[in-house]
């Protein structure tokens, strides 16, 4: 032990991003990122962006942005968050949320950050379990158990298992904590629960969202939350100073003036997706139903670290999660149509 480093950051694994490869020809379907660029509105505004106002420190409080997506959810200013990204909101929820000798909760398996953030936070993480036999479907947690503090990842990741809305109003109405929904893959279920956070009356509810995923921006790092105005102050107290830079303020502004473009894409990715999970399960794989913009399939052996090891030595990457109930799966994010059909011949040429 290093008495340096506060105990439990020195006991901590710490969380494991996906691999970035850079070699030229690689197949990136690993790390849910759209195979899509971002709208041309983002870079004419980076072109005109007058670098001049860089000697300035930015907007603290992301006024434009705030009211641009005030505008977009139907909600007061003062009920959004902008972030350095989704996980700097689950940062600071777990900040602001988790009580001293408390505990956080959330699914498994989800989003593997959750049981990190509760170890940084020094409380426990609770996690109640998913299981393959149902496709890892709803299941309401032990109302015994009361966390200060419940994820839930809606969209599901890595399973793509979208939850029904009634199912996740009804747990937050019974819950006494602080119930933040990660929508992360929203924009390409059909769905959402930000009305939520938004309605009148919510006092527990918090609905995150990110512009990495539908809107083609994993590299600009922003992320926003929306929830009651009380849940929102307290985020603002605990943040950095300047969380958001002035060049990523004026690329999210412009991306978020494109809605159309955002969704056309989605809608390109969800038609691809369907392509992919059909073509996987002729050749004997079962998948879930995912709603994101990834599929979750098993093959047919189950020998999914096999494969994995297998793609990635012909420079095609996917995401696998070895830890049980994830081992027999791997998580493939959609890419374009001709992504997919290198995949798909990669698989084959294995098979062969």
């Amino acid at each position: 032990m290093n008495r340096l480093i506060a105990e439990n950051v020195d006991a901590m694994k710490g969380y494991t991003p996906g691999e970035q490869p850079r070699a030229p020809g690689v197949v990136k379907l690993n790390t849910n990122e759209n195979p899509y660029p971002p709208s041309p509105r983002v870079a004419e505004a980076l072109a005109r962006f007058d670098t001049s106002v860089l000697r300035r420190y930015p907007d603290p409080m992301a006024t434009a942005l705030r009211r641009r997506l005030a505008d977009i959810h139907g909600c007061a200013t003062d009920c959004v968050f902008a972030g350095n990204g989704s996980d700097e909101v689950l940062s600071l929820a777990a900040k602001c949320f988790a009580h001293d000798g408390g505990s956080v909760g959330c699914f498994w398996p989800t989003y593997s950050l959750y049981p990190v953030l509760a170890e940084i936070r020094n409380v426990r993480c609770v996690t109640f379990p998913l299981s393959a036999d149902d496709g890892f479907a709803w299941r309401t947690p032990d109302p015994g158990f009361r966390p200060d503090l419940f994820f839930l990842t809606n969209p599901n990741a890595p399973t793509g298992v979208l939850y029904p809305r009634e199912a996740v109003a009804s747990f937050a109405a019974d819950f006494p904590g602080v119930v933040l929904v990660d929508e992360a893959y929203a924009d390409f279920s059909g769905t959402t629960c930000a009305d939520l956070a938004t309605a009148p009356g919510n006092a527990n509810v918090i609905v995150s969202r990110t512009l990495s995923k539908s809107f083609s921006l994993a590299g600009l790092r922003f992320g926003y939350c929306l929830g009651p105005a009380p849940l929102i102050e307290a985020m603002y107290k605990v943040k950095d100073s300047y969380n958001l830079d002035a060049l990523t303020q004026a690329a999210a502004l412009a991306a978020l003036g494109d809605l159309d473009y955002m969704r056309a894409n989605a809608v390109r990715i969800v038609e691809s997706r369907t392509v992919l999970a059909a073509a996987l399960a002729a050749r004997g794989w079962t998948s879930t139903d995912s709603r994101a913009n990834f599929v979750f399939a098993r093959p047919p052996r189950g020998n999914a670290a096999e494969i994995f090891a297998g793609l990635k030595a012909r420079n095609v990457f996917v995401r696998y999660f070895p830890a049980p109930p994830t081992t027999d799966f791997l998580r493939i994010t959609v890419g374009t149509p001709e992504e997919n059909a290198k995949l798909l011949a990669a698989f084959d040429a294995l098979n062969a």
